[in-house]
């Protein structure tokens, strides 16, 4: 999953993407790298961020989603009218960091579409949920969460097999809880979702490789995290620098055979 933040402000490629040809030009660019779908955004979800008005965030993201028509995409987003225009315009996957907590209308958008959703576990919200976060056991605790927000997607109508998982690397966690949810990814594989791991350019890489006011890390770190997912069982990995990592995930592959 190519990671396409059409933001000023998100923590690694703010700004980059911005105008629409350039975020269109690079969603392209991912798909001839081997990326399998590219995930817009048009809201920051990076720690300490705060939220954007609907119109501004569709804005951002409508002419990019109208430029890369006929590619597969996902949308980005935790508001239901976002979503839904993202799925008139064809996209196939409703990422939302919210787990259907954000906007209670997104739920039944994704259930008349038939669309893909990702849910994602974060602690709090963006603005707050790097405040010491605290956990007893954080994968048992982050795949109960999971599991709750799947029984209730599907009650809300959306078909269990078109739901995928993500434990939020960085989204309320620690440096070492991050590590630790990827080392017990088979706690959220045991749940029969696919699962979604976006360790690419997080902050956990560039501290835990010695320098602890890093905000982001490197491409050398972020491959070695998707490598180390992908073995644990990880079926989707999200990442900035779409080539290297599909040539190192396919190494990895054939390895594993």
């Amino acid at each position: 999953m190519g990671v396409l933040n059409v933001t000023p402000d998100s923590f690694s490629d703010g700004g980059v993407h911005l105008q629409p040809g350039a975020a269109a030009t690079a969603g392209w660019r991912m798909l001839d790298d081997g990326a399998a779908i590219v995930d817009v955004g048009g809201e920051s979800t990076r720690p300490g961020s705060e939220g954007v008005p609907l119109e501004e965030e569709l804005r951002r993201v409508v002419p990019v989603l109208e430029s890369l028509h006929g590619a597969p995409i996902s949308i980005d987003t935790a508001k239901a009218e976002v979503a839904r225009r993202a799925l008139e315009l064809d996209a196939e996957l409703v990422n939302d960091v919210t787990a259907l907590r954000g906007d209670p209308d997104l739920a039944e958008v994704v259930a008349e579409s038939g669309a893909y959703l990702c849910l994602m576990h974060m602690r709090g919200e963006p603005r707050t949920m790097q405040q010491n976060p605290t956990y007893d056991d954080v994968a048992s605790e982050v795949a109960a969460f999971l599991e709750e927000r799947l029984r209730f997607a599907v009650a809300e109508g959306i078909r269990e097999d078109r739901v995928a998982l993500d434990p939020g690397i960085g989204f309320g966690k620690t440096v070492q809880q991050n590590f630790e949810l990827v080392r017990r990814l088979d706690v959220l594989t045991a749940l029969g979702r696919p699962v979604l791991v976006g360790l690419s350019r997080k902050s956990s890489l560039g501290r835990i490789l010695g320098d602890p006011t890093a905000t982001t890390g490197s491409l050398a770190a972020s491959i070695a995290g998707a490598v180390a997912a992908y073995e644990r069982g990880a079926t989707i990995l999200r990442a900035h620098d779409v080539r290297e990592h599909v040539e190192a995930l396919t190494v990895a592959a054939a390895v594993t055979g």
